[in-house]
């Protein structure tokens, strides 16, 4: 049995449908959900549905039972970091009573200076939630994902189709964006195929791109000038709050930013390529099939 967490979410179902894809008979599949109303879907496809919560042990313990391999979708919650580290580790604990025998981690990419990155505390709470792992005595496989290339969008700013403008302060930090349902399908691979215990993979992509690429791949598929400026954080924060983003917004654009002027995701690596049999959807085909004008 393998139970997939956070399986209403972007990646779980991504993942869940890549195990169908790969020949995994529904029955062999259990998806963790905090709400049952939302699993639906899951359902539809024969998927069983088990209630259960990061924060809440005995509910861990209910889904848990009976499953041989574990998904474990890192926690998004957006509190304190520390939680979403007791959450890994209350997962991981009560996977050990359960006596699941193999989890999979979905982990960030990092490099060895990361403690000077302005995620730092992010990165962090995955080093916390990976040794934990280690330590547990549960066969695992940590996969270290790289940033979604859907957050290009979200960074480049909703209308700078119309506005011709990305106004975002990484400088000429680069990153290599990959596109989440791939980094799922390398989940599902690794779940469904032999060679991967107590193993640690960063996923990203083949080549690393800055936001003036971005910009000219803009450029290129909207047919018209699109300019990268890269602010000072001063301004850029000044600037969205002019515009009435929410603090809590401008201070996590701000970080993300200045990780990525200070190439904190820049990290190429073939084995995301590897476990896909190809090579994964460049920066440059994920602008043009969003972007591609009629």
């Amino acid at each position: 049995m393998i139970l997939v967490t956070g399986a209403t979410g972007q990646f779980g179902t991504k993942a869940i449908d890549h195990l169908l894809e790969k020949g995994i008979n529904p029955s062999g599949i259990s998806a963790l959900v905090r709400d049952a109303a939302k699993a639906k879907g899951l359902q539809e496809k024969g998927i069983a549905s088990r209630l259960g919560d990061y924060s809440n042990h005995h509910s861990l313990m209910d889904a848990l039972r009976g499953v041989d391999k574990l998904l474990l979708v890192s926690s998004n919650d957006r509190q304190a970091v520390e939680n979403r580290t007791a959450h890994h580790i209350n997962v991981i604990k009560a996977a050990k009573e359960a006596q699941v025998n193999h989890i999979v981690y979905t982990s960030f990419v990092r490099k060895p200076d990361f403690e000077h990155s302005a995620i730092a505390a992010f990165q962090q709470s995955h080093v916390e939630s990976e040794a934990f792992l280690k330590n547990s005595g549960i066969a695992y496989t940590i996969l270290q994902n790289g940033m979604y290339q859907e957050m290009i969008p979200i960074f480049s700013g909703q209308q700078v189709a119309e506005t011709g403008t990305i106004f975002f302060p990484a400088g000429d930090g680069k990153a290599s964006y990959v596109l989440r349902e791939e980094l799922a399908e390398a989940a599902a691979h690794v779940l469904t195929t032999d060679g991967h215990l107590n193993q640690v993979y960063q996923l990203t992509n083949t080549a690393s791109v800055s936001f003036t690429d971005i910009a000219r791949e803009f450029a290129s598929v909207l047919r018209k000038d699109v300019s990268y400026q890269s602010p000072s954080v001063s301004e850029f924060e000044s600037t969205l709050k002019s515009v009435g983003v929410p603090d809590q917004y401008i201070g996590i654009f701000s970080m993300w930013a200045v990780a990525l002027s200070q190439a904190t995701m820049d990290v190429e690596d073939p084995t995301l390529a590897n476990f896909l049999g190809r090579k994964p959807t460049t920066v440059q085909q994920f602008i043009r099939r969003t972007y591609a004008q009629n």
